[in-house]
C-alpha cells in the first residue's frame, strides 16, 4: 500500500508511452512519469519511489529524492506566499505548503524555516509545519517497561530549529524537542544547522537537556596537560579556578565548566597544581 510523502516499493502494472502505472493499493493507480523510468522497468518488477500529489491533487511517483518525507524535520527556503501559505522548496516539481496556521511567524520569500511535514487528516495533502511542538514531543515520554527513549550520554544528529532565553532548541530523531543550554553551546550556533549532540541529562519533567560534547577520560587528560602546559610556560598562576563563571572558562579553553573541573580536579589528585579561592597555581 502506498504511503503519501515516502519512499514505496511498488509494483509495475503498465509500460505506457507517457510513463508506467504502478499499484499504489487504496490510492489506485500511481504515474511515474517516463522522465523517471529506468530502461530494464518491465512489468511486474518492483521500483521503490516516492509518491506525493500533482498540481491536480492526483498522485504521481517519482525517483527522485526530495530534501524532506513526510514524518521528518528539514530547514527549507520560502519560495513563494499567496494568500493560503507560505510554499517551500523541497526539492520536487509542486512547492510545499506551510499554511498561515501551522506558521509561528511572519514569512517572505527568502527566508529560511526549520519544518516537520505531515500530510494533514482534512485535506488529505502533504503539508508543512512550523509549529514543530505540535508534531514532536517535548518530553522524554516514558515506555511501557518505565524508561523513555533515550538516556544520558545518547549520541544524535540534531538540528537546531529555535533560540530562547536559555539556549537553543534541537530537534532530537524527528521526534523529539531538546534544549541545548547557552553554557553549553561551545561553539557558534546557527538555526538550520545539523551537529552531532548527546543526551546531557533529563530533567524530573522529561525535559531532555543536550551537551555537544562528552568528555571521556582520554579527552580530560589532554585538556589537563593542556592545562599544566599554560601553567608551566606561564608565571605558574591562573585565575580560571572551579569558581570561575562558564563563559570566562569557554572564552579560554572552549570546554564547559564540568570538563574544566574535572579537568583541574585530575592535576590536584597528581599533586601537580594546588586550588585557591580565586587562583590555580602551579606545585614547583
Amino acid at each position: 500500500m502506498a504511503e503519501l510523502g515516502k519512499l514505496n516499493k511498488l509494483m509495475v502494472k503498465n509500460v505506457l508511452s507517457i510513463g508506467a502505472t504502478l499499484d499504489g493499493g487504496r490510492l489506485g493507480d500511481i504515474l511515474l512519469p517516463r522522465r523517471h523510468m529506468p530502461e530494464s522497468l518491465q512489468v511486474g518488477s518492483e521500483i521503490e519511489v516516492l509518491v506525493y500529489l500533482d498540481t491536480d491533487d492526483e498522485p504521481i511517483a517519482t525517483t527522485e529524492t526530495p530534501k524532506v518525507m513526510v514524518g521528518q524535520c528539514a530547514y527549507l527556503k520560502v519560495v513563494d506566499v499567496n494568500k493560503v501559505g507560505a510554499f517551500m522548496d523541497w526539492g520536487l516539481p509542486k512547492d510545499l505548503l506551510l499554511p498561515f496556521a501551522e506558521q509561528s511567524n511572519s514569512l517572505r520569500p527568502g527566508m529560511n524555516k526549520v519544518v516537520y511535514v505531515y500530510v494533514d487528516k482534512a485535506s488529505k495533502r502533504i503539508t508543512a509545519s512550523a509549529r514543530l511542538d505540535k508534531h514532536l514531543l517535548e518530553e522524554n515520554v516514558a515506555a511501557a517497561n518505565g524508561t523513555g527513549p533515550f538516556k544520558p550520554g545518547d549520541e544524535f544528529k540534531v538540528l537546531f530549529c529555535g533560540r530562547s532565553e536559555l539556549g537553543y532548541k534541537a530537534v532530537i530523531n524527528d521526534t523529539h524537542l531538546g534544549l541545548l543550554h547557552h553554557s553549553d553551546a561551545l561553539q557558534n550556533i546557527m538555526i538550520g544547522m545539523c551537529k552531532r549532540a548527546f543526551i546531557k541529562s533529563i530533567s524530573q519533567e522529561g525535559k531532555i537537556n543536550l551537551t555537544l560534547h562528552i568528555p571521556n577520560k582520554q579527552q580530560l587528560g589532554d585538556l589537563a596537560a593542556k592545562i599544566l602546559t599554560d601553567l608551566q610556560t606561564g608565571d605558574g598562576i591562573s585565575l580560571l579556578t572551579d569558581k570561575s563563571s562558564p563563559e570566562e572558562i569557554k572564552q579560554k579553553w572552549h570546554v564547559s565548566k564540568g570538563s574544566y573541573k574535572k579537568a583541574i580536579g585530575a592535576l590536584y589528585k597528581q599533586r601537580k597544581i594546588e586550588i585557591l579561592k580565586d587562583q590555580i597555581r602551579l606545585i614547583k
